[in-house]
């Protein structure tokens, strides 16, 4: 860990950072604070900027393209949107500002939005973030960068999306605003138009908004059928916001990043149960909120105190469909307990085959679930894995069901006919596929069938680097496969001053979180849950071709789809392939 946290420190004093931790920390009082961003590496084009006919020039742009700061955006100017959603939809697009001369202060202001009828959408519904640079890397394969941090090609990229009110801009540099809109689940189909005002200290640039709200609906957040799954990481928060770990203040500066998570339609609660599940391979530890402690006289007594806290509290901020307890494989196969007799904290090595193994887990296990039962938890809680190899799960499968029948089983891992039948919460790395019929037999029992990226594969992906047309992709590629949803980790495994700099010592930039300290937003996660809300788009209108003996509309629909399986496709192909399907959903065609 220390050499781990040197290296750290190393990497991030090379790329020239001129603030310290502290000053970065988040804090309740300080979390709509502005900070300062990296130098971008990247060398301007004074003489380019010097040409720019006005001073201060503003339009619309697309929000799938990651503008470079110090480059003079080509794109045509644009002064009005226009855009097409479904009730309860979320939609996005980017306002670029780009300066030859430093602006103080910069600020967005929204009108109501109204259509023809007088009815009103207000301007509560729209909201509007400066985008923020970070460093960012490129992409290695094998997902080990042999600790190059700092001899990899580098650059800022366009990622978080901030939460403070006013922006200044230094000269010569593009400032992007990610504007959305969340259309009220009641807004009366219509027309709407509206204003956004960009200002300055010496300049008002207006902008106009065209919205068509379509009769057609998507679930709330809970009720949304796309299965996501991010993992989380609480340790992370504390550090970041200086708390300490399961207190009060942790638990209250976890709120917003889980409520934030349930908004996306999160449905699964991750909770470590052993020390370091996966290694210690994150920049933050990874403890066990299951305290085993080993007697005085031998036997075994389990302290579930930590665990039920930290569930309570993960699902009264809304997510609470299944909880997923790592793991009863750690990577490194290393296990903690507290023993009485020394008073201390004892590890042991064990792998599944061993005697230890069974005999450390099996009385755990039992214990576990019947705890879990009389918290009424237990059918929806897996014992969860992570790419463990086959003779390991089957080993563990007989031991879980040696000890509970009933015991859910979750693993994210390669695909294995061996385990479909046993696995209830199945996901499988990118590549891999069920077959039609298992996915059948496993949509009818209501088991999760979902894919995952990692560290390995360039495109499509969720790096800080990639194009954000990848992270609406992938919810396309689980509707053309028939998965039911997407796993990823991490949510929140943040590097060690994520707001400056992505990168991180073993895998690609951005591998290890969606979000930012804050909670803040960032253009990926944005993306993704796009491209959710058209996975449930194709869902209901699928399901509603099917009561309707629609089979003319479906077969265009599923032909569309079709489109999305190959993994070869570039950025130009797949948002022309996602904007054809976008005009099909919404009626467009």
């Amino acid at each position: 860990m220390k050499q781990l946290i040197k290296f750290m420190l190393v990497c991030l004093l090379t790329v020239g950072i001129t603030e310290t931790f502290s000053q970065l920390k988040i804090d309740k009082e300080s979390s709509g604070s502005s900070y300062i961003e990296l130098a971008d590496p990247a060398i301007t084009d004074t003489n380019s900027w010097a040409k720019l006919k006005k001073e201060i020039n503003v339009s619309f742009a697309s929000s799938n393209v990651r503008f470079k700061k110090s480059k003079i955006p080509t794109v045509p100017t644009q002064t009005k949107w226009s855009a097409t959603g479904w009730r309860g939809e979320k939609i996005n697009t980017q306002v670029l500002i780009w300066t030859k001369r430093a602006i103080r202060e910069a600020r967005v202001s929204f009108s109501q939005l109204k259509d023809n009828k007088g009815n009103v959408i207000g301007a509560d519904h729209l909201k509007a973030s400066f985008v923020r640079y970070v460093m960012t890397d490129i992409y290695q394969p094998d997902c080990v960068k042999e600790n190059k941090t700092t001899e990899i090609d580098s650059s800022l990229v366009a990622d978080v999306l901030d939460t403070v009110e006013t922006m200044a801009i230094s000269a010569n540099t593009v400032q992007p605003v990610w504007l959305s809109l969340q259309i009220p689940h009641d807004a009366a189909p219509g027309l709407y138009t509206g204003l956004v005002d960009i200002k300055t200290e010496t300049t008002v640039r207006r902008l106009r908004l065209q919205i068509n709200v379509i009769d057609r609906t998507l679930p709330k957040p809970a009720d949304i059928g796309f299965d996501l799954d991010l993992w989380q990481h609480p340790v992370a928060i504390a550090r970041i916001h200086n708390t300490g770990l399961w207190t009060d203040a942790h638990f209250e500066a976890m709120k917003p990043y889980f409520e934030m998570l349930a908004q996306a339609g999160q449905k699964v609660v991750t909770a470590a149960i052993t020390h370091e599940p996966w290694g210690h391979q994150t920049y933050d530890d990874f403890p066990g909120m299951i305290k085993v402690i080993k007697k005085a006289d031998g036997s075994w007594f389990y302290d579930y105190s930590l665990f039920d806290k930290y569930v309570n509290f993960v699902q009264d901020c809304g997510i609470t469909k299944r909880i997923n307890c790592y793991s009863i494989m750690s990577w490194d196969n290393n296990y903690r307990y507290y023993d009485e007799n020394t008073q201390s904290d004892s590890i042991f090595m064990a792998h599944t085959a061993d005697k230890a193994y069974k005999d450390f887990w099996l009385p755990l296990l039992k214990d576990f679930a019947a705890h879990l039962k009389q918290k009424n938890w237990f059918a929806k809680t897996s014992i969860a894995m992570d790419e463990r190899p086959l003779e390991d799960m089957q080993r563990v499968i007989k031991l879980l069901h040696e000890a509970d029948a009933d015991w859910k089983i979750a693993l994210a891992g390669r695909y294995h006919a061996e385990l479909i039948n046993d696995i209830y919460d199945y996901a499988v790395f990118k590549t891999d596929r069920f077959t039609s019929e298992e996915l059948l037999q496993r949509k009818a029992k209501g088991w999760p069938s979902t894919y995952y990226t990692s560290c390995e594969g360039n495109f499509p992906n969720l790096f800080t680097f990639s194009s954000p047309i990848e992270a609406i992709y992938l919810p396309y590629q689980c509707a053309a496969k028939g998965f039911t949803g997407y796993l990823r980790w991490a949510y929140n495994s943040w590097p060690a001053q994520p707001l400056l700099d992505s990168r991180f010592i073993s895998w690609p930039a951005g591998d290890t979180f969606q979000i930012y300290p804050g909670p803040r937003s960032s253009v990926r996660f944005e993306k993704l849950l796009e491209g959710v809300q058209d996975f449930e788009k194709i869902r209901i209108l699928s399901e509603r071709y099917r009561r309707e003996n629609n089979f003319e509309a479906l077969d265009k629909l599923n032909m569309m789809l079709q489109q999305f399986e190959s993994t070869a496709l570039i950025d130009k192909h797949v948002m022309e392939l996602i904007e054809k399907t976008r005009r099909l959903l919404n009626g467009d065609n």
